[in-house]
């Protein structure tokens, strides 16, 4: 599985203040030390050797020896202030504490004592340092699911263990799945888990809320291609943000019910015919367009028209690749005008 950006970034920042109170460190030790191979260490002083302070002229740049790294060990020459102790204004100092609130107030944080620690010692921190600002800051996060759901999904992602879980859908529908956890992460008022679903063999996200019971097993994840990757993995924030991104309108048959399960969306309507209509602000195009051909015996309608004509257009490209001519191209659209 492909490694997250953040993680690596804390590694980078973590080598840099370790390495300036340590001194040199060899490649193997350091790479015992954060968990990782001393090929990714010599990648991540690599990373670290081009970054550096705003300016990113030679003198500002982070620092090694050189001599020193040829002889497998890693010596730190210069930190850029990298290691100076954090400053905040009043602004920053509140839009963190907002964010440390809204994290001890997510069941992923009460259902682990270790995390919940860590939460309450920097919030106390900030709070003490901010004064009668941080009085001003009121978060309130709506609950996410059961304590002991979601206490087992943090087991398993920490422990990379797959999970057995009990979904039910907006449907009702209950089932069974081996799933292959990826990452927790909440849109909106809601947390999701991402994952490998074997039941479908491909990925799947999960409302937290609608898992009826999680067991971790004692079986290691696999390897998904494309599973968790940047350039694979849907950015719900991304797609569906808010604000002047166009709304889209889809009518689907029941079987594409997963489609409302799986994307956070604004809305979704059920209709007396068993069909149902999802409404969802679009920033990502080609992800809506490629999505709707891949699901187009199930698609009733599309509006607006524009974009029903960008997926009309794309599908018929996409047809004469391979050497079949669509003669009417409304024609296809014919029976839905939107």
């Amino acid at each position: 599985m492909a490694e997250r950006a953040d993680d690596r970034l804390l590694r980078l920042l973590g080598i840099v203040a370790y390495l300036d109170g340590a001194g040199p460190v060899s490649v193997a030790d350091l790479a015992d030390r954060f968990g990782t191979t001393p090929a990714q260490i010599q990648k991540d002083v690599d990373a670290l050797w081009v970054s550096g302070t705003p300016g990113y002229w030679p003198d500002d740049l982070i620092d090694f020896d050189a001599a020193s790294i040829d002889r497998g060990v890693v010596h730190l020459t210069e930190a850029r202030g990298m290691t100076r102790p954090l400053r905040l204004g009043t602004r920053e100092a509140i839009a963190l504490v907002a964010a440390l609130r809204a994290m001890r107030a997510t069941d992923a944080v009460q259902a682990d004592p270790a995390r919940s620690a860590v939460v309450e010692s920097a919030l106390g921190k900030l709070t003490a340092a901010t004064g009668e600002a941080a009085n001003a800051v009121d978060v309130r996060l709506a609950p996410g699911g059961d304590r002991q759901v979601v206490a087992a999904i943090s087991s398993a992602l920490t422990a990379r263990h797959r999970l057995r879980i009990r979904y039910v859908t907006s449907s009702d529908v209950v089932s069974e799945r081996d799933v292959d956890p990826v990452r927790l992460h909440t849109q909106d008022e809601f947390a999701y888990l991402a994952a490998w679903c074997y039941r479908a063999a491909a990925s799947r996200t999960f409302r937290v809320d609608r898992i009826l019971e999680a067991i971790e097993t004692d079986v290691p994840v696999q390897a998904h291609p494309g599973v968790g990757e940047p350039s694979a993995e849907i950015d719900f924030a991304a797609l569906f943000a808010g604000g002047s991104s166009p709304l889209a309108t889809i009518r689907f048959a029941p079987r594409a019910r997963w489609f409302a399960e799986e994307v956070p969306v604004e809305s979704v309507r059920n209709l007396p015919d068993g069909d149902f209509e999802v409404t969802l602000r679009v920033t990502n195009p080609g992800w809506l367009r490629s999505s709707l051909i891949r699901l187009a015996p199930f698609v009733r309608s599309v509006s607006p028209k524009a974009l029903a004509d960008d997926v009309a257009g794309a599908a018929t490209e996409a047809l004469a690749v391979y050497g079949v001519v669509v003669a009417d191209r409304d024609e296809a659209t014919s029976r839905n005008p939107h």
